[in-house]
């Protein structure tokens, strides 16, 4: 098979005014409406100082942001989407590109904190008008977490170079989720691209949490993080709002020491990669094994951060078939352990 026409022959364009590329916004739109984003962001959102009247409709002007995103555009530019095919006869008040440019470029951190706030207002709406609040026996989770976003040229406002080596910006996300439904986005932070992961994640989950308590949430809930955000911050937020924690740990030396204490029969072989059932014993064959004791972290801190809780621990053989010789086993087992510190009795 092969092209019958010259490449410069050929044009495709989508312009028949008739088209409808993007049907499926029209119910997110409503049921944004229906939650009161526009109107939260008119109330909430006040551009003052703003040129060129960056700062008026900031509801109408918000919302054509969402409409793009929502169809798949990831640049200024590609927010035109909104106003090609038959979209304009859907959708009132589409701003252009550039008149969007200009409203995002206004933004400052205190607008940002007014946007915020509009956010965590309509993720409550949202929970009360889709069911996601849970019944109270189940178990609410709540993932923070962060990634650095690449960008390109050096002029990119706060872009700069993290643990990725690539220039990017460095934003954190907390996510709500249970067992019945798809995480959830309560709560986001746009950082420094050279910001360490777990910087300012304290503040940025305590406001998470107190917004998953405003959506009605009452039951029990276990945050959850790697070793980035262990922190005595990010405990005392978590036990403030009421809130179980599930932090993994780096294998520092004073957690090797913690668990060179434990009893060497309390180790429990767990079902992992390749175990075998033993069927005369009746349990798992497995080359990882679970143990757990009580442990105080952050006793370099002041005694009020002093926390006492469980410190899980799973360990897996370090083998490296290369390295030894055909038919030779290792002399003594050398353990990779994964380590999570933990006020959860499920987790």
């Amino acid at each position: 098979m092969k092209s019958s026409h010259s490449p410069a022959r050929v044009f495709a364009a989508f312009d028949d005014p008739n088209l409808i590329a993007h049907a499926g916004l029209v119910p997110v739109i409503r049921l944004a409406e229906r939650c009161g984003l526009p109107a939260l962001v008119a109330e909430k959102v006040r551009l003052t100082g703003a040129k060129n009247g960056a700062g008026t409709a900031a509801d109408a002007k918000a919302m054509s942001v969402v409409g793009g995103m929502v169809t798949g555009a990831d640049s200024i530019d590609d927010l035109d989407v909104l106003r090609h095919g038959g979209l304009p006869k859907l959708f009132g008040g589409v701003r252009a590109p550039s008149t969007l440019g200009t409203f995002l470029r206004a933004f400052t951190w205190g607008h940002v904190r007014q946007l915020d706030s509009a956010a965590r207002a309509f993720t409550c709406n949202l929970a009360a008008h889709t069911g996601f609040v849970p019944k109270s026996d189940e178990v609410v989770f709540v993932d923070v977490d962060s990634k650095v976003k690449q960008v390109y040229g050096p002029a990119k406002q706060g872009a700069s170079f993290g643990y990725t080596k690539v220039r990017g910006l460095h934003f954190q996300i907390v996510t709500v989720k249970t067992a019945t439904c798809a995480p959830v986005i309560v709560a986001t932070r746009l950082r420094k691209g050279s910001a360490g992961s777990g910087k300012g994640a304290a503040s940025l989950l305590r406001e998470a949490l107190a917004t998953v308590r405003a959506m009605g949430i009452t039951a029990q809930t276990i945050v959850r993080a790697d070793s980035a955000y262990f922190s005595h911050k990010v405990v005392a937020a978590c036990r403030k709002a009421g809130a179980r924690y599930s932090l993994a740990l780096a294998v520092t030396q004073t957690i090797r020491a913690a668990i060179e204490t434990m009893d060497p029969d309390a180790w429990t072989p767990i079902q992992y990669t390749d175990a075998l059932w033993d069927q005369e014993e009746e349990r798992w064959v497995s080359d990882a094994e679970i143990a757990e004791i009580e442990f105080t972290a952050f006793t370099s801190k002041k005694k009020a951060f002093h926390t006492t809780a469980r410190l899980i621990v799973r360990r897996v053989k370090r083998l490296n078939p290369k390295t030894l010789p055909e038919g030779q086993s290792e002399l003594f087992a050398v353990w990779r352990h994964h380590v999570i510190f933990t006020d959860a009795r499920s987790c």
